[in-house]
């Protein structure tokens, strides 16, 4: 198998297709997108070059993942708040930060799974909103260190004296259907066993 320090390499051609050179197979977006939710390293290299343009083609399976699944991970305000950050001073910071706090998050949704199958007492509707609220309050409290002249991210007010705007309220509406959906499904997954 053809590897390096960072695992397999993909091969990317003019035609745009990707070829795994440590399997020897042609391999889709699809693809890549299950090694990466199997922790499967890989670094995606420009056939004719040899470029590293493993980002480009990460930045690609997000885009393909959002249209397929017809559901925004990440929200537009967050992305618009990203792209304000090219060209500004803050735009080394943030690629650290971003990732700190992906992993903070990972490490959460461990613990949050780990508190979900030992739950005694609550539903699992009412853990995911806490869980919910946790994560939306430690965003919050993060991008107010990159803007603080945001108004309510002041870090002298707590969550609850800050007047949440109508997209917030829009958000948390949505994400409270999205749990409620989900515990549905749930519902009838428990139901068959």
């Amino acid at each position: 198998m053809a590897k390096n320090s960072d695992g397999t390499i993909i091969k990317k051609y003019a035609n745009r297709r990707l070829y795994n050179t440590g399997t020897s197979q042609y391999v889709t977006l699809e693809n890549l997108a299950t090694m990466i939710k199997k922790n499967e390293e890989f670094t995606v290299q420009d056939a004719k070059t040899g470029d590293d343009i493993t980002h480009a083609v990460l930045t690609q399976i997000i885009f393909e993942q959002e249209s397929k699944t017809g559901q925004a991970l990440m929200p537009t305000a967050f992305l618009r708040q990203l792209i304000g950050f090219y060209g500004d001073q803050m735009q080394m910071v943030v690629p650290s930060y971003l990732e700190q706090s992906m992993s903070a998050l990972a490490r959460e949704q461990v613990r949050f799974r780990e508190t979900m199958t030992s739950a005694v007492g609550k539903t699992p509707m009412e853990m995911m909103e806490a869980q919910v609220r946790t994560n939306t309050e430690m965003f919050r409290k993060a991008m107010a260190m990159f803007n603080p002249f945001v108004p309510g991210v002041a870090d002298s007010q707590s969550p609850d004296e800050a007047a949440p705007s109508d997209d917030s309220k829009k958000e948390l509406d949505a994400m409270r259907d999205q749990l409620a959906s989900m515990q549905a499904k749930i519902d009838r997954l428990t139901e068959k066993d």
